[in-house]
This record gives structure tokens, C-alpha cells and sequence, in this order.
């Protein structure tokens, strides 16, 4: 089967000749019915969305019934209550409620559109630089048609890895990014049941332990107003310095059929996207890392201390949680491999460590003062010693205490 200039392989025909202006033009038109659905950007947003829905038909995506939803909203009001003495923040809850799994992918795609759309769109303007300069002077203004394919590739493959993703998450700060709507705590019922007959503890127990968990990410998302751009940005600084590995576009875009819209799907797009080994793209992982991590201790931390004897598994239900994250599940194991961005924290017991001494030293105000800024907040190397960041805090505190008491004592005079 011959290669066509653009490394598609059209099953009994030859290449077409850029000089032929019939042949180009019957090639852009079988590609132009292959990719009609609309779209715009990078990613083709409607099909990867379209596929998700389609994927998760597949395999099955309950409804929410009136139980679930009235469940949910208790569990989420229940928390809230639990969360107040532990917790400096407020409560952050505007909206309490359900998602099937396809809700889940709707309500999370306009983050999913700012993580992936500057990933995605280096992989497009490198398969826009695989035409050859005699065939790009034949398309003309055509040749935005390799967009559209680009776009349709990586917006089929989104759309399985979300609808992957869909079926293990179990709230929409369970992945420890703010997707879902501000101030809108959900759960997926569908998903949390699942969830808890694979560790063998009740559902009711397991659901309100998810409740706390979003109730506790809602309250630092609403209520720390920089975290959410800060989390986004370093995701989306560490995602500049990923590249395109440009033999391997040409590779799977050798196995696109335009007559057959199923090998589309069946594309492989792992290994496309790899991180740069530079100091600077290590250092922001590493500050990508530690925000994650920072952010996920603090939720186990705090929803652990709010939880104390009221429920019977805590602490089965905290480890299992910490073991959970720590590995990323099947989804987010693709979805790294995808786009080249791992969504877990790596230090997730240390900053769990680093968050109950500072408690220890400062109380849940002073610890959760530290959110007022980040320069306040700890570092990578605060991690290795976590009694003395708290201890350095404390006294940082007292001589500014000092300070503002001289400068008053002066004022008397």
C-alpha cells in the first residue's frame, strides 16, 4: 500500500500527484467528509466529546436516580458540617449534586480545552510541516484541511481518554484540578458504588468520605483566590516544554485511512508528546509536583481530621485514597501517555506529614494562613523536614509580633 505525501495510506490507490490539480482535489474531498463535524482550535472538542458519550454508552452510564441525587446532597451538607472545626476556609459549596459519567465529561471540557489546546496544537503545526513545499503550493487554502485532521485525530483520542477517565473518577476535584464549575461540588454515584464494592466497605461510608474530600477541595478552590490560575498555570508551563516527536506523527498518521473513519480510532497517539530533559522543564515539574501535592495533603489532612471517630473507616478509607492517587488509575496512566502529563502528586505522605505538624505548631488558622500567598506556602525542600518549617513559621511569627510591638511602644512615646 503506497504512502501519499501526507502519510495517510489510501487502500488501492495511488499517491496523488501534487501536479495534478483533480487528483489533489479528489484527496481533499474524501478528507473533507471523512472530518465534516465542526470544530475550531486544535482539538476537534464535538468529536472528542461525541466519542466519550459513545464510549461510555458502550460500557454502561446509569442515570442518576432521585435517591442518588438527595444521597449526595446530604452527604455533601454532612461534610460541610465536619469540615467547619477543621478547616479555617469556609464552606465553598454553591451548588451540591450528582453526575453520570457523561455529565462528569460535559461539565469538566472548557479545562479540559485550556490543558490540552497548546499541547495539541504543536502536534498540529508539526503535521502541517510534514506536507511537502510542492504539495502545500497546490492546496492552498486547502491545506487547512491538515488542521482538521490533526484536530479530529487528537479529538478522538481525547475523547476515549476522557471517557476513561469519566468511568474511575468519583467527584470533579478528584483528580486534585479545579475542572468542574466554581463552587460546584459533585459526585458520581455510579462510579463511588464501584468504588466501595472493590474495597469492600459500605457505600455510605465510602460516599461521604468522597463528600468531604470535594467539600474540602471546593473550600480551598473558592476561598484561596490565586490557587486555581496558579494550578492551571504551572500545568500549562510544564505542558510548554513538552515536544513533539515528529517520526512518530508520521508514523501513526501512515495507518489513517480516510475511507475508513474506524482507523481513526484505532490510532495510537502515545509517544507523540515527550518532556524536554532541560533544567527548566525539570524544574516545572517539580513545581507542578509540589503544588499537587500540597494541595492533595492538605485535603487528606484536613478531611482525615474532620472525619477522627465518626467514621468507622477512616483510616482504611485515607489509605486506600493515598494509594490511589499516589499510582493514578488505568485513565490517568493513558492520559499521561497521551498528551504527556502525569496529573498524580509524587509526595503525597510527606506533604500529608508537613501539613500535621505545621497543625501541631500553628493550629488549623495559622496553618491555614499559609494559603494567603504563595511564597508562604512550603517548598519541595520544606518536605524532607517538616518540623522544622513548622518551628521556622512559629518564629517568624513571633518576631513580627515583637516587631509590631516595638514599632507601637515607639508610637506611645
Amino acid at each position: 500500500m503506497p504512502d501519499i505525501p501526507f502519510g495517510f495510506s489510501l487502500p488501492g490507490a495511488q499517491p496523488p500527484d501534487p501536479s495534478d490539480p483533480q487528483q489533489m482535489q479528489q484527496f481533499m474531498n474524501q478528507l473533507q467528509q471523512m472530518f465534516a463535524a465542526p470544530g475550531s482550535g486544535p482539538v476537534n472538542w464535538d468529536l472528542a466529546r461525541q466519542v466519550a458519550a459513545s464510549q461510555l454508552s458502550a460500557t454502561g452510564d446509569p442515570a442518576v436516580n432521585m435517591y442518588e441525587h438527595n444521597a449526595v446532597a446530604e452527604a455533601l451538607r454532612l461534610a460541610d458540617l465536619w469540615l467547619d472545626p477543621a478547616s479555617a476556609l469556609p464552606s465553598g459549596i454553591r451548588d451540591a449534586t450528582a453526575w453520570n459519567r457523561n455529565e462528569w465529561v460535559y461539565n469538566t471540557l472548557d479545562v479540559w480545552k485550556k490543558l490540552c489546546d497548546p499541547i495539541a496544537g504543536r502536534m498540529v503545526g508539526a503535521m502541517g510541516d510534514l506536507v511537502p513545499e510542492e504539495a502545500r503550493a497546490q492546496l492552498g487554502p486547502m491545506q487547512s484541511m491538515v488542521a482538521t485532521l490533526g484536530g479530529a485525530l487528537f479529538g478522538g483520542q481525547l475523547g476515549q481518554a476522557l471517557g476513561q477517565l469519566a468511568a474511575e473518577v468519583l467527584s470533579a476535584g478528584d483528580i486534585g484540578l479545579p475542572l468542574g464549575p466554581a463552587g460546584t461540588a459533585a459526585l458520581v454515584p455510579a462510579n463511588i458504588k464501584a468504588y466501595g464494592d472493590g474495597l469492600e466497605i459500605p457505600e455510605d461510608q465510602v460516599r461521604l468520605y468522597v463528600a468531604l474530600r470535594e467539600a474540602a477541595h471546593q473550600r480551598l478552590f473558592q476561598h484561596v483566590p490565586w490557587l486555581r490560575a496558579h494550578v492551571l498555570s504551572a500545568v500549562e508551563t510544564y505542558a510548554n516544554g513538552i515536544t513533539v516527536n515528529r517520526e512518530a506523527i508520521e508514523e501513526a498518521m501512515s495507518r489513517v485511512d480516510p475511507s475508513d473513519p474506524e482507523s481513526m480510532q484505532q490510532m495510537a497517539l502515545e509517544g507523540i508528546f515527550t518532556p524536554e530533559d532541560t533544567p527548566q522543564q525539570k524544574a516545572s515539574l517539580a513545581r507542578l509536583e509540589t503544588a499537587l501535592a500540597l494541595i492533595e495533603g492538605w485535603v487528606g489532612h484536613v478531611v482525615d481530621s474532620a472525619a477522627g471517630d465518626r467514621l468507622p473507616s477512616v483510616a482504611a478509607l485515607g489509605e486506600a485514597f493515598r494509594r490511589r492517587r499516589a499510582a493514578g488509575g488505568p485513565a490517568e496512566q493513558t492520559f499521561a501517555a497521551l498528551v504527556g502529563l502525569e496529573l498524580r502528586p509524587r509526595r503525597l505522605r510527606e506533604a500529608g506529614a508537613l501539613w500535621t505538624a505545621v497543625t501541631e505548631h500553628r493550629g488549623v488558622a495559622g496553618r491555614d494562613a499559609l494559603w494567603d500567598h504563595p511564597d508562604l506556602l512550603p517548598t519541595d525542600e520544606d518536605f524532607a523536614d517538616p518540623q522544622k518549617f513548622a518551628r521556622a513559621q512559629l518564629d517568624w511569627d513571633i518576631s513580627e509580633l515583637d516587631n509590631l510591638g516595638g514599632t507601637e511602644g515607639e508610637k506611645n512615646d
